[in-house]
């Protein structure tokens, strides 16, 4: 059965640079570029670290299911949760800048049983990797819903 890459593999280091590029890419332009990934629609989710208090930026595959917005805590199918979701989680609220420029405000929650399986059918038919990504792993990747806070 493939893995994801190892924790301690290069392909994280590439991946934070990316990361920032994407994030200088997206806001330079407005999302006019740096707002899809292989197709599926990006979004910068803004958040506050935890432990460190840094405001950090992560661009994240989305779902517009309006009014909400649907993100995947995937990590590339690792064992452990992306930083961004344990920050998010320890947050009321954060914000999100959508292509055009648009910013949100939202309340994220987990979601659980036949609605976590009714959105994580529609991801991954944005997304076909997400379906390879659970079977890299044992943990169940959370599929956080993104609410209007305002």
């Amino acid at each position: 059965m493939p893995k994801a890459p190892a924790p301690t593999s290069p392909y994280w280091k590439l991946q934070r640079q990316m990361t920032r590029f994407n994030t200088w890419l997206f806001r330079t332009t407005g999302g006019k570029a740096g707002s899809t990934f292989r197709k599926a629609p990006v979004l910068l989710l803004n958040h506050v670290g935890r432990k460190s208090g840094q405001a950090r930026t992560s661009p994240l595959i989305y779902l517009d299911d309006a009014p909400r917005l649907v993100i995947v805590a995937s990590k590339g199918g690792t064992d452990a949760h992306p930083a961004w979701f344990h920050n998010l989680m320890a947050m009321e609220s954060a914000e999100v800048e959508l292509p055009g420029g648009e910013r949100r405000r939202v309340r994220p929650r987990v979601a659980e049983g036949d609605e976590r399986a009714a959105l994580w059918e529609r991801l991954v038919a944005i997304y076909r990797p997400y379906a390879a990504y659970a079977t890299y792993t044992q943990r169940q990747i959370p599929v956080v819903v993104l609410e209007p806070a305002g």
